[in-house]
């Protein structure tokens, strides 16, 4: 059994990690309620542009737009992975990136190649260890991310498909759903699918100034980075609550540590206090 003196610098390292568990579980649930609102905020815009483009989508323009086109075959496909610049938020990042790896062996079995964009540092990091070719990034978003963050790496993977560098594009994210669940999901952005395009109510053609394909370029391009950007914002709120959940739950399991080792400290000292009290008076039985 060890001695009291290590029991007891044991009982204080673990109160210590307490502490700090216990703070950033607190820092963890305010950050949450903030990325909340923002996810919120975001939504509007998100819903309104997907109707404009669902009504475009279903429009007869003089002009066929690329984003709207489905491609014969499929030889090399680009995936956007989101995940969080840092970790202590349970198994998030693992979740989501278990369902990349899993879906590009899948295609790299097809004979079908992959290019990544990364968005987080954990993210890139795994994809560097697993030797994918990352063709863009964006890391170090901090706790508000803004949409012009996110350009540049959602702009190399457009470029690279309106180019047919590949011919479809992938989104691969956490989805919040409460704060006690989060799951990982995997969207097709491009080529733009009925799935992701809903049947709008009622379908309309439009005038287009100064012409057609000008408009539907700025306007799907837009709709991309919108989805993405949502992605990003509700990958937040995922990584708070999931920090909160995960801080909270090594607080306690340090709660139970701290009494389990009480618990040895106290049977320690009684042992050698008996053990003292029996010296003591076998001492004095012998004089």
């Amino acid at each position: 059994m060890p001695g009291s003196k290590e029991i007891r610098t044991k009982i204080k390292s673990v109160q210590n990690t307490r502490k700090i568990t216990k703070a950033m579980e607190m820092v963890a649930a305010s950050k949450m309620r903030k990325a909340q609102e923002r996810m919120r905020a975001s939504r509007p815009y998100a819903e309104k542009i997907r109707s404009v483009a669902s009504h475009l989508a279903y429009a007869n323009p003089e002009y066929r737009h690329p984003y709207l086109i489905e491609r014969d075959t499929v030889k090399r496909i680009g995936v956007i992975v989101i995940t969080t610049d840092k970790g202590l938020c349970g198994g998030l990042n693992t979740n989501v990136l278990r369902v990349v790896l899993q879906h590009i062996k899948e295609w790299q079995a097809g004979g079908e190649e992959v290019d990544v964009c990364c968005i987080g540092n954990k993210g890139l990091g795994f994809m560097q260890r697993l030797g994918a070719n990352i063709v863009s990034s964006a890391v170090q978003l901090g706790d508000r991310p803004g949409i012009d963050q996110l350009i540049g790496a959602i702009k190399v993977m457009l470029d690279g498909y309106t180019n047919d560098r590949f011919d479809r594009l992938v989104l691969f994210s956490t989805r919040f759903i409460n704060t006690m669940k989060q799951e990982p999901t995997m969207d097709q952005l491009l080529p733009l699918s009925g799935d992701k395009l809903a049947v709008p109510e009622g379908t309309w053609d439009y005038i287009y100034e100064p012409d057609a394909q000008s408009v539907l370029d700025g306007l799907l391009t837009r709709y991309i980075e919108a989805l993405v950007y949502q992605a990003v914002v509700e990958n937040i709120s995922s990584e708070q609550s999931a920090r909160m959940v995960a801080m909270k739950s090594a607080s306690d399991n340090a709660g139970t540590v701290i009494d389990e080792l009480t618990l040895i400290y106290n049977k320690s000292r009684q042992a050698a206090i008996t053990k003292e009290l029996s010296e003591i008076v076998g001492g004095a039985a012998a004089v």
